[in-house]
């Protein structure tokens, strides 16, 4: 099983700026639509249907994760479309929804989500160890830190949609 070390911040504002200063430089756009299948304290079940922007592309994903805060077991693995569909209908849910824009940011990945049912945009940076992780000192463009902040996590926010019915 591999482990995910990730910090999250509530970003502001898109940075337009950087981008067109090229101190960001995006490497590709993607439209997410993600359901949770099971979630039973600090694990949880995922599919996704992933949209790339630029070709059209379409890949599903069923992932587990286990674990609070930065760091994470995590499995990911594709599955079909008609397995996708399958999942999506027999659970009946409303999938969250988010553009996802992955880009290079001083020698770093990126990941910027923009959630279109609620007002949320998250950054994401990812980290090869724990250490690395807690050491890593975030500009403040990127905004307060909420990697351990368990009402921004995505099954928070898909659950309070379940809830809401929308």
């Amino acid at each position: 099983m591999g482990v995910e070390i990730e910090r999250k911040f509530m970003l502001t504002a898109y940075p337009i700026a950087l981008i067109q200063a090229g101190d960001i430089v995006i490497m590709k756009e993607q439209f997410i639509e993600q359901t949770y299948l099971a979630l039973d304290g600090d694990q949880e079940l995922r599919a996704r249907k992933i949209t790339d922007l630029s070709t059209n592309e379409v890949e599903y994903t069923h992932t587990f994760k286990k674990g609070w805060g930065l760091a994470r077991e995590e499995v990911e693995y594709h599955i079909s479309e008609g397995l996708y569909k399958q999942i999506m209908e027999a659970h009946g849910t409303i999938p969250l929804t988010k553009k996802r824009t992955t880009a290079a940011w001083n020698n770093r990945v990126i990941e910027i989500d923009e959630y279109d049912q609620i007002q949320l945009a998250v950054l994401e940076v990812e980290f090869l160890t724990l250490e690395e992780a807690e050491n890593f000192k975030a500009p403040e463009w990127f905004g307060q830190d909420i990697s351990t902040s368990k009402e921004y996590s995505n099954k928070k926010v898909w659950s309070d949609l379940q809830n809401r019915g929308e």
